[in-house]
This record gives structure tokens, C-alpha cells and sequence, in this order.
């Protein structure tokens, strides 16, 4: 919604119940009155013609009046279908990272995984974008996202206790999935820090990678 102060006084009050308004152009809405919250917010300008950079009157050529918009924009949040899509987005990083898991506890532990166990393991974390997508049609994305989440997780820490001989293997890497699939949940509900809170994730999950695999002999492997 945008308005053109024309007017020697330009008065502006919009009452709604979006919640999620972005004020914007030239002339900036009344701080004093401005509200904003779950039940809407509330806006008000006033616009005098001796504050504008155009004059009342012209006798030559009109000056580009969209240069002097000013209003507000309805952001649309984050809905269902916003966020599955949100979250396929992840799906190279949750499958990198679990083979990543199950590599280097290939590589500490000398258990050896076959191709086709990684595979398996492969499709189960597709499937959680299937799954998620499927009930989401008859349910909210947050019931389910953890009924996916869940589902796979328990399939790959019981395929993985078959694969793996030690059960803290097993543990950890459920205890991983989970967290990791948290963090993607987290970052799916924001929508001003996603950016920066995924950065500092990716960020502090190097970091524990490269301090799991400090001491794994390389050369050797």
C-alpha cells in the first residue's frame, strides 16, 4: 500500500491486523503512535508540503511522483509450504553430514561399511523429505516434521546397531541426527537470523568435525 503526499497536508493512518508490515519510501511513519504485534499493527504519517522535495505548484514539467511513495508492504511469514521447502533445501547438508558421521567412525573404529549399507542409509534420509511433505498435506509442518525426524532417526540408529559392532556408535550418531535435525528446524522458524544463525552452526559443526578427527591416522586408513 502506497501513497503520493500531493496534498499541502498529507495524513496517513492505517490500522491492520498483518502482522507482519515493512514501512518503506520517503517519509518515515509516526515512532511516537507505530505498533506492532500479534494483532496487527498501526501506522500513521503526516506529511507537510514544505517537507517535500517537490513544490504545490508547477508550471513546467511534473516532477516523477513514484520517487516520493511512501507506505507500507505486507510481508508474507513463513507458511507450510514455505518451509518444506525450507527444509529439501538442507537435504545435501543432513546427507553429507551423516555419511561424514558414519565415515569417520569407519575410520576410527576399522569397521568396514559396504556401499550398499551407505545406500540404504542414503534412501532413509531421503525419505524423510517424503514423509515430511506427505503428512504435512493432513497435519501442521511441526507435528510433521518430528514424525519424520523421529521415523528416521530410529530406522538408521536400529539399522546402525546391525552395521556396528560397538553400540556407542549407534548412540552417537542418533544423538547427531538429532541435534542436526533441531538445528534445521530452528533455522526453518527464523526468518531475520536463518542466515546468521545457520552460518554459526555450519561454523561450530567444522569445528567438531575437524576436533573428532584430529588424531585419526590418515596414511594409514
Amino acid at each position: 500500500v502506497k501513497f503520493i503526499p500531493v496534498g499541502k497536508t498529507t495524513t496517513v493512518n492505517i490500522d491492520s491486523d498483518w502482522e507482519s508490515p515493512s514501512f518503506e519510501g520517503s517519509f518515515a511513519a509516526n515512532t511516537d503512535s507505530k505498533t506492532i504485534n500479534k494483532q496487527g499493527f498501526h501506522a500513521d504519517w503526516k506529511v507537510l508540503h514544505i517537507n517535500r522535495p517537490f513544490a504545490q505548484e508547477h508550471l513546467e514539467k511534473m516532477p516523477n511522483l513514484n520517487e516520493f511513495l511512501f507506505g507500507v508492504k505486507l510481508i508474507e511469514t513463513v507458511d507450510e509450504y514455505q518451509q518444506n521447502e525450507r527444509a529439501s533445501k538442507y537435504g545435501f547438508l543432513v546427507i553429507g553430514l551423516t555419511f561424514l558421521i558414519f565415515f569417520l567412525i569407519q575410520s576410527i573404529s576399522k569397521i568396514s561399511i559396504h556401499i550398499f549399507q551407505y545406500s540404504m542409509i542414503g534412501l532413509t534420509l531421503i525419505m524423510f523429505y517424503t514423509l515430511l511433505i506427505s503428512i504435512t498435506e493432513h497435519s501442521s509442518f511441526t507435528l510433521a516434521y518430528f514424525i519424520a525426524a523421529i521415523s528416521v532417526i530410529v530406522m538408521i540408529v536400529l539399522y546402525s546397531f546391525s552395521i556396528l559392532k560397538i553400540k556407542k556408535f549407534p548412540l552417537f550418531i542418533g544423538a547427531s541426527l538429532t541435534a542436526l535435525y533441531t538445528f534445521i528446524f530452528v533455522i526453518i522458524q527464523l526468518e531475520n537470523y536463518a542466515l546468521l544463525v545457520g552460518s554459526i552452526g555450519l561454523f561450530l559443526i567444522l569445528g567438531a568435525v575437524m576436533y573428532f578427527s584430529r588424531k585419526i591416522d590418515w596414511k594409514n586408513n
